[in-house]
């Protein structure tokens, strides 16, 4: 199994360095400062695509909680929640990139009145819940149902934070999909569709070693539970996890 989830690995590390690299050297050396926020504006080639990524992610953990639910292969409730678990990451990233870039660029950490920023916090803090709901129930059968049913449910709430940007009356967050986006120049566009694109690589390879690697960390601990059951007679009571066991 871990041939499948290592598949194509070593050709998609190489990429996902490629394109972050290019995405970097762009941001420094081609895309042009703003001319209204200077340098820091350049913090919104990461802190974007962060972003994007991020909500994506979450979305990908509520269709495999679909297909688990459909199935019950296990395989798609790991697939979830490593998605879910990278995306906190990658929201967490976001939130702090905006946090710097807010204070850089309008004096402050924090607004409280731009539905942007308080949607996607409202986003963050629901899939907060998600691991501590897997912790806090020990049967892996039941864990894994009631992960998959929270990860649907919370995964509906994420268009509604693209909703809230499309029509939120303030303009003080950028709007990098409409129109205000799509008119940037040429250099910044080319940049900012190197950094997406370097991001979601970055999401997908770094989504399929934590997959190799739990898969291979279950085997070998089923590998032990069998050599001391053997030995003895007797089988361990794995500890309580909120990860998936396989």
């Amino acid at each position: 199994m871990n041939a499948v989830f290592g598949r194509g690995l070593k050709t998609l590390s190489l990429i996902t360095v490629a394109l972050i690299v290019g995405a970097f050297a762009l941001v420094f050396f081609y895309a042009p400062n703003d001319a209204d926020q200077g340098f820091i504006q350049k913090i919104f080639y990461l802190h974007v695509p962060l972003a994007i990524v991020a909500l994506f992610g979450f979305v990908a953990g509520g269709i495999y909680g679909i297909r688990y639910l459909r199935s019950g292969d296990r395989l798609h409730d790991l697939r979830s929640y490593v998605a879910i678990h990278l995306s906190l990451i990658l929201a967490v990233g976001a939130l702090v990139t905006g946090s710097i870039w807010a204070r850089g660029s309008w004096g402050v950490w924090w607004t409280w009145d731009e539905p942007t920023l308080v949607s996607f916090l409202i986003v963050f803090l629901l899939y907060a819940c998600y691991q501590p709901l897997r912790f806090s129930i020990e049967d892996p059968e039941r864990q894994a149902r009631y992960a998959a049913v929270f990860a649907i449910v919370a995964g509906a709430f994420v268009p509604l934070n693209f909703t809230a940007v499309r029509m939120a009356e303030s303009l003080v967050h950028p709007r990098v999909l409409s129109t205000t986006g799509g008119s940037m120049p040429g250099e910044m566009r080319l940049t900012f569709i190197v950094s997406l694109l370097g991001m979601a690589c970055l999401f997908v390879t770094l989504w399929k070693y934590e997959l190799a690697s739990k898969h291979a960390t279950f085997r070998l601990r089923s590998l032990k539970r069998k050599l001391a059951n053997a030995d003895d007679g007797f089988t361990p009571n794995p500890r309580r996890s909120a990860a998936p066991t396989l």
